[in-house]
């Protein structure tokens, strides 16, 4: 499959516990196997203070850009799975240490708000850990409903969040 061939979609990708590096490396490279799925590319990593829970080590945290002809329910049950792969349990704490956390942030213009699935993601606007990648990728991409990652960008705080090497 080609990007050509489905839609362009956004996965925030973080992990804070058991070399969150290589917990994100090994999350993008997982990508490839979803079916009906193209990795495209994805951005740098970044070393970002913990976001709702400030008691936690710091994450690393990316963006990555897939096209797929798979619908944003499936997609999002495909990215689950990568996550227990990893060692995720959703235990149903919110915003605490994990492994691996992939959050469909964007799926091409859509807007759904359903029990367990809203896109864009709620919070993305907030998020500097969201935006920054997502700058990396595109600033000029849109979020539905939102504006401009480069706009959006301006009204967060990112003294928090470092490129790494």
């Amino acid at each position: 499959m080609s990007r050509v061939d489905g839609v362009a979609a956004y996965v925030g990708i973080g992990s804070n516990l058991d070399d969150p590096e290589a917990q994100v490396r090994r999350a993008i490279a997982a990508f490839a196997s979803i079916p009906e799925t193209c990795f495209v590319r994805a951005s740098r990593l970044f070393r970002t203070a913990p976001w709702g829970r400030t008691d936690q080590p710091a994450f690393v945290n990316a963006v990555a850009e897939i096209a797929t002809r798979l619908a944003p329910r499936a997609l999002l049950d495909a990215l689950l799975a990568i996550e227990r792969a990893q060692g995720r349990h959703r235990d149903g704490s919110r915003w605490g240490p994990r492994t691996i956390d992939l959050d469909l942030l964007l799926y091409g213009d859509a807007v759904i708000d359903e029990p367990g699935l809203a896109i864009p993601h709620s919070h993305l606007a907030e998020r500097a850990f969201v935006l920054l990648p997502l700058a990396d990728l595109d600033p000029a991409l849109r979020v539905p409903g939102h504006g401009r990652i480069s706009e959006l960008l301006r009204n967060v705080d990112t003294s928090g969040e470092t490129p790494l090497p």
